[in-house]
This record gives structure tokens, C-alpha cells and sequence, in this order.
């Protein structure tokens, strides 16, 4: 009995059209690397294309049988009912409905991944679910990017006009079931060895790291990755696991994060204020640069002044790429590993930090965000760790004294500048001693300042300058008001950013250099001697820190280090699969098994000259560390310990 198909003509249309999904992946990554081009022009030259490509096609290999497997099998089914018109136009519908899903995903990425540095995981849809205003967010971008809104719909139409249909055909029975058969047979494995990356059976499936073998730094892992396979990998991830790198009590002999009172045993009742501003950048910042970079342009003049008056280090580091990564690095000394920890199971840990520390001692405790309340998870941490009040842009709203929704910049919270007011006057209402922490807003994109300073604050290379110059002149504002108020004396001022944006100089867009923020701490009752001090602090140290200048007499868990009582100067982040470790002048880059490059940043700031091979002793001994810096957190966030217990006190001596 002969059967109206062609007995190769499912395989053939198969083949075909994974062939166009595979020129499609392609496309949108040109465009990515395009949209981002600053970010990875500096160090092009050192990639080798035919690297790039093969991680490329191993990567999208795994997405596209991922996506397509569905297509795949309702494809090649054994079923000679099947070949009818109706089937193979539903067969079609999937395949577009699929990868119109995965070429709007990369083109999104294109742009969002500007600031992140990396692709998007599958944390995204956590962090951005209390979010209101995503509709006028995507609207503002399809208008600026229009040219890759019209690249997506050209690609949709491409794949639909050049999809390939079975061809009709006359076979017999046993010719079509022997031929389909075998082809669903070769598919399967083949999808799985896909899906997995590799056809041994050693190999185990390739996850986001595995990008950095092809590439020479971790933010350029994003060009061989694509973003439907970092959001399926990290679908239902535990992205905390003990590597147990070291036997059960020997890690805390390397490191722990336990902190014994340090100083002098004299409690300053000190006011604390942490102002957290959004992407400041420290290549934004003159004095910084003054003496390295002259021809350098700066947009703080405030913030160059401040710094001549406070404590500042030589080289500070942000320990994340995203605001949702600042607010426990900062306020918690929780730096951000595989994932946002509050964005995973175990944000249902127990968490400590400033506001719960300084809140047992009587302090009071609020934190202030002028966006809309719930807006990027902030108040939910803020209430976790311990914040007593929170002020968002209801509070504001309510208040009479200031100027209520007129003060709204259209897209995401009240303007820097009324908000950091209202700030002052809040804290003029607390009773003394208190404890409370800002992020700002308005340095944000889309990179818009209120109406009467869009001629009067300087222009830049970059969009995002003027608005940096804006919040500098906010916070000018901010502090001639805090100055008049009877508590200002008697505070410590703690300055730092969330993380780096637009970046324009090659110096910053490195694999350590993306990181750069100011740290600072001002105090203007002038017992902390200000100055620029050599050696490495990152977000996490600040809470340590503060609590060793208050004189806080307890023992506490805190990731970072105290600046002020440690001969050791380190960081540490983490950024596509690759821990970055610093200490002193030198960078120790490691994938989670083994070291993969060390650099000594310090005179080699673009990260040119490898020194693994040259440096065998240094990279062990700061592998070492790293691991045990890694498992000590690792440990603790699967076991709920990021807070004191009493078997801290009893395993350490």
C-alpha cells in the first residue's frame, strides 16, 4: 500500500528549518555584539572567531533542541496519518511560536544586557514581578532601539516565508515507517547529546560558565551564550551548592565571616546614613582620576569635594551587576554568587545586617526609596534585614511639604532631587541615634533629567552623564540641608553606588574594571582622618567597617573585611560563571574548579598579560583563599547561617 509522502521529506524539512533557527540565532547575536560593541571592542582583537563560533553553535545547539524538541518529534512521528495539510501547518505554527520566543528574547538581552553585564537568567521574572511600569519601560525602549524591533519582525517573516513544508510524495508503507523511524531514532540522541553539549558519557551538561573557555573574560562569555539557554539552565537551579573544596573545619582556618569586636571598646552612638546612589560609576568621578587620568572628564563636582573630606581607598569594587545585588552587599555584607540570593529559595534565610544590628541597639531604622512601594523587591529586604520604617514614593506623596506626584519623572520614582530632601527632613523627625540607608533613582535609564536642567548640567560621550551630574547636584542639595540640622555632626555618611552602567573607556569595561564604584565614608565631626588609603575595599567591607567606628562590641557575620583593622586587602565577585578574587595588585580569575587567568591590574589595568603560567605560587596561594571564601558562604546560605549562632562562638576560637 503506497502512502502520499516522500520518505525523506520530513528529515529534509527538519534539517532545513533547524538550519534557519541556527541563522537566526546567529543574526541576533551580530546584533548583540553590535548594541554592545563598547563593551567588547577593546578586546576583540584576542578572540579567535573560529572559538567564538564553535561556542557559539554548541551553545545554540543546546537551545534550539531544547525549544524545538516538541517541533522535532511531531515532525519525524512514524505515523503515516499524520501527513496532512492541517498537521503540518499546526507543525509550523509551533515552530514559529517557539523561536519567535527565542529571537525576541536575544534581541531584548541586546539591550538589557548593557546593565547586567551577562545574559538574562531565569531570576529576571522574580526580580521584576512587583513591577508596574514594565508596559511604559518597554514602550520607551522599542522607541529608542526601534531599529531592532524592525530586525525582529524581519527575521519573523523570514522564517515564516522560508519555512519548509514535507514535500508530497508517493511510497510505499514499510519504505515511509523504515525511513521515519530511523530518523526519530537518530534525532533523539542526537537532541539529548545537544541539549547536554557533548555526545561522551562523561561529559556533563554545559552550564553558563562553560562559555569562558572560548572567550579571553568573563563579560565576553555573552557573546557565545544566548538567552534562551541561560534562562532554561537556571529554571528551578539551586544556584547555591557546597563545593566542600575543604574538609569540615578546616575552611574556617583560611577564612571566616565571623567578626570579634575590634578598636578601642569605646561605643560611639554615631547616626549612620548610607546613600546608595544608582550606576555612579567611578569612572564618572574626577577625583578618582586626577592623577592617573588628567584628560579624564568627571560629572561630580559635589562628589570630587566630598571625597577631599572623607575616607576613600585606592581601589573599591561594587560585589554585583545589579541593584538587587547592592542592597545586601552594602547594607548585609552579602556578596552575589551564581544568583541574587533574594531572588532564590534561600532569601527565606534568616539576614542580618546594619539596620538589625544597630536596631537592637536602639537605634532607629528606616529606609527610603522613591520609587513605587514594593518596587525591585526593596522593601521586602528592607523589612527582612531589619528596617524598622520603610519610605517609598507613597510616604512622599503623602507628605504636604514636598511636591507629591508633580515630582514623579514619568518612569520609575520620585526625582533625586525632592526625594533626597524629603530624606533630610525625615531624619530630622527621628529621634537620635538612628540608622537609615537611600537608593536613589534618577540616574537611571532612560537617562532623563527634570525639564529646567536639561541646559544648564553638562553634556557627556554618554547618555547616562547628565543624569550622573543631576544626582551629584541632589546630593549637594541634600547635604546643605543635612548641615543645618542639629544630628549632621554627630553621623557617618557612607557613600557608595549599586553598580557600574554605561562605561566609556577601556580602563572600565575590563572583567574587574566593570565593578570600579566609589566607597567613601565622611565624617563631619572630623575624628576619622580623611584621606585616600592604599589597598582594596569593596561594598561588603562597609558594614564591618561601620560597626568597628561605632565601637560595637558584639560578634557578628559579615562576608566583607574591616578596612580599618585588616592587613589584608581583598575583594571578591562574580560575573558569568567566573569568580574574580582580588588581593593587593592582583586578580585571580577561577570557574569554580580551577584558576583561569591571574593579572596584576595594578600596572596592568586593561587585564592584557596573563601570569598564570609566570606566577604559580601567588595563583595557589589565592585560589586557596577564594575557595575557602566560596564554601564558607556556600555553606552558610544552604544552611541558613548568615546571621550569628551560638555554634559560631563555640567552633572558632
Amino acid at each position: 500500500m503506497n502512502i502520499k509522502a516522500s520518505p525523506y521529506s520530513n528529515t529534509v524539512a527538519v534539517l532545513a528549518n533547524l538550519a534557519l533557527a541556527y541563522a537566526v540565532y546567529m543574526v541576533t547575536r551580530v546584533a548583540f555584539v553590535l548594541e554592545n560593541w563598547n563593551l567588547f571592542a577593546a578586546g576583540w582583537g584576542e578572540l579567535r572567531l573560529s572559538a567564538l563560533l564553535a561556542g557559539s553553535l554548541r551553545f545554540d545547539s543546546s537551545a534550539l533542541f531544547y525549544t524545538n524538541a516538541l517541533w522535532i518529534v511531531l515532525m519525524l512521528l512514524p505515523l503515516h496519518w499524520k501527513e496532512r495539510p492541517w498537521w503540518h501547518t499546526m507543525c509550523k505554527w509551533i515552530y514559529m511560536v517557539v523561536n519567535t520566543f527565542s529571537l525576541t528574547v536575544n534581541l531584548v538581552d541586546a539591550v538589557y544586557s548593557q546593565y547586567t553585564g551577562r545574559r538574562t537568567t531565569a531570576t529576571f521574572f522574580s526580580e521584576f514581578s512587583n513591577e508596574g511600569n514594565l508596559g511604559s519601560i518597554v514602550a520607551t525602549e522599542l522607541v529608542g532601539h526601534w531599529y531592532l524591533l524592525l530586525l525582529g519582525v524581519g527575521l519573523v517573516a523570514a522564517m515564516w516565508w522560508l519555512y519548509v513544508k514535507p514535500r508530497p510524495g508517493t511510497v510505499g508503507r514499510s519504505a515511509y515507517y523504515v525511513t521515519n523511524s530511523l530518523a526519530l531514532l537518530v534525532a533523539v540522541p542526537m537532541a539529548v547529546f545537544a541539549m547536554r553539549g557533548g555526545f561522551t558519557r562523561m561529559t556533563r551538561p554545559i552550564t553558563l560558565s562553560n562559555a569562558n573557555q572560548y572567550v579571553r573574560s568573563p563579560q565576553q562569555a555573552s557573546i557565545v551564550l544566548n538567552t534562551p539557554f541561560s534562562i532554561i539552565r537556571t529554571i528551578g537551579k539551586k544556584p547555591f551548592a557546597n563545593p566542600r573544596y575543604f574538609a569540615e573545619g578546616e575552611v574556617d582556618s583560611l577564612y571566616t565571616p565571623l567578626h570579634r569586636p575590634q578598636g578601642d571598646g569605646v561605643v560611639r552612638r554615631k547616626n549612620v546614613v548610607v546613600l546608595i546612589m544608582e550606576s555612579f560609576s567611578r569612572e564618572y568621578i574626577g577625583y578618582y582620576h586626577r592623577q592617573s587620568h588628567p584628560d579624564w572628564t568627571g560629572y561630580t563636582p559635589f562628589l570630587d569635594s566630598l571625597l577631599e573630606h572623607s575616607v576613600t581607598w585606592e581601589y573599591t569594587f561594587a560585589n554585583g551587576r545589579k541593584s538587587i545585588d547592592g542592597m545586601p552587599s552594602v547594607l548585609s555584607s552579602i556578596p552575589m554568587f551564581v544568583e541574587p540570593f533574594f531572588l532564590t529559595p534561600s532569601a527565606l534565610n534568616d539576614v542580618g545586617g546594619l539596620a538589625r544590628l544597630l536596631g537592637a541597639e536602639g537605634y532607629g531604622t528606616a529606609f527610603f526609596h522613591g520609587a513605587a512601594n514594593g518596587s525591585m523587591g526593596f522593601q521586602a529586604f528592607a523589612s527582612a534585614t531589619g528596617f524598622s520604617r520603610y519610605y517609598g514614593r507613597s510616604e512622599y506623596n503623602a507628605d504636604p511639604r514636598f511636591g507629591g506626584e508633580a515630582d514623579f519623572d514619568g518612569m520609575w520614582a520620585v526625582w533625586d532631587e525632592p526625594f533626597l530632601q524629603f530624606y533630610a527632613a525625615a531624619m530630622s523627625q527621628m529621634e537620635e541615634p538612628f540608622m537609615t540607608a537611600l537608593f536613589s533613582a534618577s540616574s537611571h535609564h532612560p537617562f532623563r533629567v527634570p525639564d529646567r536642567y536639561r541646559e544648564s548640567l553638562p553634556d557627556g560621550p554618554l547618555a547616562i552623564h547628565k543624569p550622573i551630574a543631576y544626582s551629584d547636584n541632589a546630593l549637594r542639595k541634600f547635604f546643605d540641608a543635612a548641615r543645618r540640622q542639629p544630628w549632621f555632626k554627630n553621623t557617618l555618611f557612607v557613600l557608595t553606588a549599586d553598580h557600574t552602567n554605561m562605561l566609556q573607556h577601556d580602563e572600565s569595561r575590563t572583567s574587574l574594571g566593570v565593578f570600579s564604584v566609589p566607597i567613601l565614608i565622611y565624617d563631619p565631626s572630623g575624628e576619622l582622618e580623611a584621606g585616600r588609603r592604599p589597598g582594596v575595599a569593596q561594598q561588603i567591607d562597609i558594614m564591618p567597617t561601620v560597626l568597628h567606628l561605632l565601637g560595637y562590641g558584639k560578634p557578628y557575620i559579615a562576608f566583607g573585611k574591616d578596612l580599618l583593622a585588616t592587613d589584608t586587602a581583598w575583594a571578591v565577585n562574580y560575573s558569568n560563571g567566573i569568580y574574580q578574587y582580588v588581593e593587593g595588585d592582583y586578580v585571580l580569575l577561577f570557574d569554580g574548579q580551577q584558576p583561569t587567568a591571574l593579572y596584576r591590574y595594578a600596572g596592568d589595568p586593561l587585564m592584557k598579560q596573563d601570569l598564570l603560567e609566570a606566577e604559580p605560587a601567588l595563583a595557589a596561594r589565592m585560589e586557596r583563599r577564594l575557595k575557602a571564601i566560596v564554601q564558607s558562604y556556600m555553606e552558610r546560605m544552604t544552611a541558613n547561617r548568615l546571621v550569628l549562632r551560638e555554634e559560631d562562638l563555640q567552633d572558632t576560637p
